[in-house]
């Protein structure tokens, strides 16, 4: 396994702040976002990357903020290392494909997530609502005959609060306007939804549903723009057209046979994590690059 990039140094420029996947560099007005090789599961990130996946989720993330420019704008200054301040030239060979500046804004402190099938957190949720003899969960009423992974009547757009050192909890839109305010509150929704909407009908041209995403906004000198990264396979659930069966669990492009590998350890799901086999890995780095194939027809 070659080009791997587990961790970056970057000595000319203060390291902001190192995430489970991105390094972010402070350049004063602007950051330099990195995203490395390294991969989480459970909420720990494994000893060993995946090859490339900085790579496509940068790519993918340029992919986006392109096809989605004329609903909302976006934080990109740039992902070409030439046009990047002289000292970080040296860095090409770290930064070239898996790097891009952004404007500093004022972020929202609130995870958009927008759902469009019913999965994970939400199909638990509503199993366990319905013990109870109830088809409501966080305000919403569920038909009585949907099945796991089956398309919602509409979009939902489910927002939790920010949380950068543990869990995000799901929380009401009613409550987020009044974290943030009703004005600030309505425009998240209604570019969250608008956003999965456009994106979700391309994907599907494409052979890929995406059953659901989460975005994050902010403000810059008063303008709303989509921050952080954008419809990538970490950050959103694409399940394969020509696999999908409602009523079950999907496949997906994304760090799914990590999860599989894990569940049959026994392991506590608690630093340090176990390395992963090789083809183990492989397999979660050919999903990856099948989904940025697929929706941007590179890679």
């Amino acid at each position: 396994m070659t080009d791997v990039v587990l961790t970056t140094d970057i000595k000319e420029y203060p390291l902001m702040r190192r995430g489970k996947v991105r390094d972010i560099y402070d350049l004063g007005d602007s950051l330099l976002f990195i995203a490395s090789d390294r991969i989480s599961a459970f909420d720990v990130v494994m000893p060993n990357g995946i090859p490339g996946k900085g790579r496509v989720l940068t790519q993918m993330s340029l992919f986006w903020f392109d096809f989605l420019k004329g609903i909302v704008d976006n934080h990109l200054v740039t992902a070409g290392v030439d046009e990047y301040p002289e000292p970080l030239r040296k860095y090409r060979s770290v930064l070239d494909g898996r790097s891009m500046i952004v404007t500093k804004a004022e972020r929202v402190d609130i995870e958009c997530i927008v759902r469009g099938y019913i999965s994970g957190s939400m199909w638990k949720e509503l199993k366990a609502a319905r013990q109870n003899g109830s088809n409501v969960v966080h305000g919403f009423d569920f038909p009585p005959d949907l099945k796991e992974s089956e398309k919602l009547p509409e979009s939902l757009f489910t927002p939790s609060s920010k949380n950068d050192e543990g869990h995000d909890e799901n929380i009401s839109f009613e409550a987020m306007v009044d974290q943030v305010g009703r004005e600030t509150a309505e425009l998240c929704r209604d570019k969250s939804v608008a956003v999965y909407e456009a994106a979700a009908d391309y994907a599907l041209t494409k052979g890929i549903i995406i059953a659901d995403t989460k975005f994050e906004f902010g403000f810059k000198d008063g303008r709303f723009i989509l921050i952080d990264e954008v419809l990538s396979p970490d950050s959103s659930r694409f399940w394969p057209v020509d696999k999908y069966r409602p009523g079950r669990a999907q496949p997906s492009f994304d760090k799914q046979p990590i999860r599989d590998y894990l569940d049959g350890l026994d392991w506590n799901k608690k630093p340090p994590a176990p390395k992963l086999p090789d083809e183990v890995i492989e397999a979660s780095a050919n999903r990856y690059r099948e989904a940025q194939r697929l929706l941007t027809g590179k890679g």
